[in-house]
C-alpha cells in the first residue's frame, strides 16, 4: 500500500522560528513583543477557542509591525537563507525518506523561508504548503508607520500572559492577564485591522491549525491514499489539527522535540538533536504500517531495531551516529503523558535555545 511522509518544517526540519526571528531582528525589543503576541496566539486558538482564529496566526499579526519597520520582501528571503539553522543530519534524512514515498513540508512558516530551505537540502519546493505572503504591495502611510511603532512598544511592555491549567475561559485567568488579553483584542481587532495596512489580516491566511489538516487531506486525495497511510511529523500547537486528523483515521503522528501541544495529540514522542531517526521510524512505517512501527517503539533497543525491516545500511548509518545510547522514541500513553511533555519540552529547550523553545 502506498504511503506519505509529512512533516512541519521549524522543528522536525529546522531549528529557526522565523517569524520570532525576523521580529527580534528587525523590530526594537522584537523578542519580547513577539513572545506576547504569541502567548495571546496560544489563549485565543486553545483556550478561548475564538471562531476565525486559528494557531499560527501570530504570522499575520506581527506583519504591520515588520512593514512598519521597513522589512521587504527580499530581505525576508535573504534573512531567512543566512539564519537557516538545520536539524543534524536532516538533508540525508529528507533524501532518504523521499526516495521511498512521497514526502511533503507543511508550515506556517513564510514562504521567503520555506524557499530558503527547500533550496539549502534540495527538497521540491512544490510538495510545500506554507504562508503565502507579498509584504511589498501593502502600503503604509508615515502617519500609520508612528501608530504602529508606539503598538509595538506598548506590547513588548506588557507581561506576558501565563495561561492557567485547565483555563476554559478568560475569567479563569488573573485580571493583569484579563487586562492584557482585553488590550490585544483592541489593539488587533480595532485600531490596527480600521487602519489601511489591517487589510493585510484579511488577505494573508497561515498555514496553521485547519489549514495544515486541510493540505494533509490534499496530499492524501492527489495520491490516491487513504489518511491512514500517512505518518505525520509536528512539534507545536500548530500541528494539533494534522495530529488528529492523522491519528484519528489510523495514521502514524510522531511528536518531535515537541512540547505539550505535540505531546498530548501524537502516538510517538522523538527526543533527539539528530534528525536521521526520523528515517528510521519512516522507513518502518513504510514497510510494516503503524501497528507493527508501534510495536518496535515499544520495544525500542538495537537489539529490536536489527529484527526490525529497517535495511541494513540505514540501521549502519544510525548507529554510527548513535554508537551508545540511542534518541529516546516512547509510545506516549495517559501514564507517562505528563513526564512526556516536561522530559521534551526541556530537550526541545536544549535544541532549539530557551527563547524559541518556549514558544508555543
Amino acid at each position: 500500500m502506498k504511503k506519505a511522509f509529512v512533516s512541519d518544517c521549524e522543528g522536525p526540519i529546522s531549528k529557526n522560528d522565523n517569524a520570532f526571528e525576523l521580529t527580534a531582528h528587525y523590530v526594537p525589543n522584537g523578542e519580547r513583543l513577539f513572545t506576547v503576541v504569541s502567548r495571546y496566539d496560544d489563549v485565543l486558538a486553545d483556550v478561548l477557542k475564538r471562531p476565525g482564529y486559528k494557531a499560527g496566526d501570530t504570522l499575520k499579526l506581527i506583519l504591520p509591525f515588520l512593514k512598519a519597520h521597513g522589512v521587504t520582501d527580499r530581505e525576508m528571503e535573504s534573512f531567512s537563507a543566512e539564519t537557516l539553522i538545520l536539524i543534524a543530519n536532516v538533508k540525508e534524512t529528507l533524501g532518504r525518506i523521499t526516495k521511498k514515498v512521497p514526502a511533503f513540508i507543511v508550515s506556517t512558516s513564510y514562504e521567503h523561508y520555506i524557499r530558503a530551505l527547500c533550496l539549502a537540502v534540495n527538497f521540491p519546493y512544490e510538495n510545500t504548503y506554507c504562508t503565502k505572503v507579498n509584504i511589498d504591495m501593502y502600503e503604509l502611510n508615515q502617519e500609520e508607520k508612528v501608530k504602529l511603532k508606539e503598538l509595538a512598544k506598548e506590547i513588548s511592555e506588557m507581561p506576558i500572559i501565563e495561561i492557567p491549567k485547565g483555563a476554559k475561559g478568560l475569567e479563569d485567568f488573573p485580571a493583569e492577564d484579563q487586562k492584557t488579553v482585553r488590550r490585544l483584542d483592541e489593539i488587533f481587532w480595532k485600531e490596527i485591522a480600521h487602519m489601511n495596512i489591517g487589510k493585510i489580516y484579511h488577505e494573508v491566511n497561515p498555514i496553521g491549525g485547519r489549514e495544515k489538516a486541510e493540505a494533509i487531506r490534499q496530499v492524501v486525495q492527489s495520491l490516491g491514499i487513504s489518511l491512514r497511510d500517512v505518518m505525520y511529523v509536528g512539534d507545536s500547537i500548530t500541528d494539533v489539527e494534522a495530529f488528529n486528523l492523522v491519528k484519528t483515521n489510523g495514521g502514524l503522528t510522531v511528536s518531535f522535540n515537541g512540547n505539550r501541544y505535540a505531546i498530548k495529540n501524537s502516538d510517538v514522542a522523538v527526543l533527539s538533536e539528530n534528525s536521521i531517526v526520523t528515517a528510521v521510524i519512516a522507513e518502518l512505517f513504510v514497510k510494516l504500517g503503524k501497528a507493527e512501527t508501534l510495536e518496535v517503539v515499544k520495544n525500542w533497543s538495537r537489539k529490536t531495531l536489527e529484527k526490525s525491516q529497517v535495511t541494513e545500511e540505514l540501521l549502519e548509518r544510525f548507529f554510527q551516529l548513535y554508537p551508545k545510547e540511542l534518541p529516546k522514541v516512547k509510545i506516549i500513553t495517559s501514564e507517562n503523558m505528563e513526564a512526556l511533555v516536561r522530559e521534551s519540552e526541556d530537550f526541545r529547550k536544549m535544541v532549539r535555545g530557551e527563547a524559541v523553545g518556549k514558544l508555543g
